[in-house]
C-alpha cells in the first residue's frame, strides 16, 4: 500500500504552507500536527468544541490536552464552538432518521457537515492552504483526479466514514497518519514527547466520545415495547422498541424459548408502524442470489465508471462483490439484509470510490 504523506497533496515545497490542523486532544491528531510541523508546514492548531445539552461533555478535558499539545509544539491554538451546528445538522438529523426506523451514519454526516464542512470553510476563510485531521485514510492528488485511499492500518482505516467528503475538499486535506499503523503512531507520540502520548483512544460517536447510539436512542426517542416475530409471523419474543434495532443485530431482544445453548437470531426486518421486529437464525437471506440497492445523496470521488467493485454498508465489514449499475443503483452479488439509511461505500482495491445513503434494498 502506498504510504501517505503531505506530498500526496501535489505540493513539493511544504515550507510555509498554512495548515489548520484539528486537535481533538487525542494522540492521532497530535502526532498529525507534529509530523506536519516536522515537514515544514506552518501549522495552526484548532480545537472544535461540541457540547450537547444533557449529555456528558468531555470538551473541557479534551481542550486542555489539545492546548498542551499546541504549547509543546509551539504552534498557535484557537477554539471554535460548533455545538449548535452539530446539534442541528448531525444530531437532530440523525434522530429524525432513527425515529423513522432507518439507520443513519452520524460519523459520516459529521465529517461532511462539521469537519469538512464548517471547519473546512472557516479554515479556508482564514487563509489556509490545507486542513489536516488525524483520520486513518490517505489522499492521492497526483493523478488527474483526486483519490481517497484506505488507511495503511486495516484495523484503523476510516475511509468508510469519509465517503461524503467532496473531492474538491479532499484535494486540500492532509491525513498525516494515514500511511502508518497505530503502534507507530504511539511510538511517534513518545518520540515527539507529546504530553498526551499515553492517552487512551476514545470510543463512541464523533465528538461525543463514550456516548453510544443505543444510549442516545433510549434518551431521545419514545420507545414502546413490542413483539418479536419469526419468519412465519408468529410472536416469539419481546423487544424494547422497533426504532432501537438495525438489520443484522443479534442482541437487545428477548426470545421466549431462548436458552444459553440456543443458536443466535438476527433482526431481518422491522416495522415501525406496527412496532414489530422479525428475527431469523439465518444472518443472510436464503434462496436468493443478490440485493439491489438504490442510493440517495451519492458522492463519487474522482471519475468512476459503472462496473465491478466491492462494497460495504458497515464499518470494517467484509467487502462484498458488487456492480455499480448507475450512479444511484448498486447490485450486491450476495444477498444481504441491508439497513435503510446506512452508508453504502464502494472500493476498488485500496481506493474508496465514494457511495450513497441506502434508500431501498430489494433481495432477489
Amino acid at each position: 500500500m502506498r504510504a501517505s504523506s503531505p506530498t500526496s497533496a501535489n505540493i513539493l515545497d511544504t515550507k510555509g504552507k498554512k495548515v489548520f490542523a484539528g486537535l481533538s486532544g487525542g494522540v492521532d491528531s497530535a502526532v498529525s500536527a507534529a509530523l506536519l510541523q516536522q515537514q515544514g508546514y506552518d501549522v495552526h492548531g484548532v480545537f472544535i468544541r461540541i457540547a450537547l445539552p444533557g449529555y456528558p461533555c468531555s470538551a473541557g478535558v479534551d481542550k486542555i490536552d489539545a492546548m498542551r499539545v499546541a504549547a509543546h509544539l509551539k504552534i498557535s491554538f484557537v477554539e471554535i464552538d460548533m455545538s449548535e451546528e452539530y446539534e442541528r445538522e448531525v444530531f437532530k438529523t440523525s434522530m429524525r432518521e432513527f425515529a423513522k426506523g432507518r439507520t443513519p451514519n452520524p460519523d459520516a454526516l459529521c465529517n461532511r457537515e462539521i469537519k469538512f464542512g464548517l471547519f473546512y470553510e472557516w479554515a479556508m476563510s482564514e487563509g489556509a492552504d490545507f486542513v489536516a485531521t488525524g483520520h486513518y485514510a490517505q489522499v492521492d492528488s497526483r493523478t488527474s483526479d483526486v483519490r481517497l485511499l484506505a488507511g495503511a492500518d486495516e484495523n484503523k482505516d476510516q475511509s468508510y466514514f469519509l465517503w461524503m467528503v467532496p473531492e474538491t475538499k479532499l484535494a486540500k486535506t492532509l491525513f498525516p497518519v494515514g500511511g502508518i499503523k497505530k503502534p507507530e503512531v504511539r511510538a511517534l507520540a513518545k518520540k515527539f514527547k507529546l504530553p498526551n502520548a499515553e492517552r487512551k483512544d476514545s470510543q463512541g460517536l464523533c465528538f461525543l466520545g463514550e456516548v453510544s447510539i443505543d444510549d442516545m436512542l433510549h434518551r431521545e426517542i419514545e420507545l414502546v415495547p413490542g413483539d418479536v416475530l419469526n419468519e412465519a409471523g408468529e410472536v416469539v419474543g419481546a423487544h424494547e422498541g422497533a426504532q432501537a434495532y438495525t438489520l443484522g443485530q443479534r442482541h437487545g431482544f428477548t426470545l421466549f424459548s431462548q436458552t444459553p445453548d440456543s443458536v443466535p437470531y438476527y433482526v431481518i426486518e422491522k416495522d415501525v408502524e406496527f412496532n414489530t421486529i422479525t428475527v431469523s437464525p439465518n444472518k443472510f437471506p436464503t434462496n436468493a442470489a443478490k440485493t439491489e440497492v438504490l442510493l440517495t445523496e451519492t458522492n463519487w470521488i474522482g471519475e468512476i465508471k459503472n462496473g465491478n467493485y466491492f462494497a460495504r454498508y458497515r464499518y470494517r465489514q467484509e467487502l462484498i462483490p458488487a456492480i455499480k449499475e448507475t450512479d444511484n443503483k448498486i447490485t450486491l452479488l450476495k444477498p444481504h439484509y441491508v439497513p435503510l439509511g446506512q452508508s453504502l461505500v464502494l472500493y476498488e482495491g485500496e481506493r474508496c470510490l465514494g457511495g450513497g445513503i441506502i434508500d431501498r434494498a430489494i433481495i432477489k
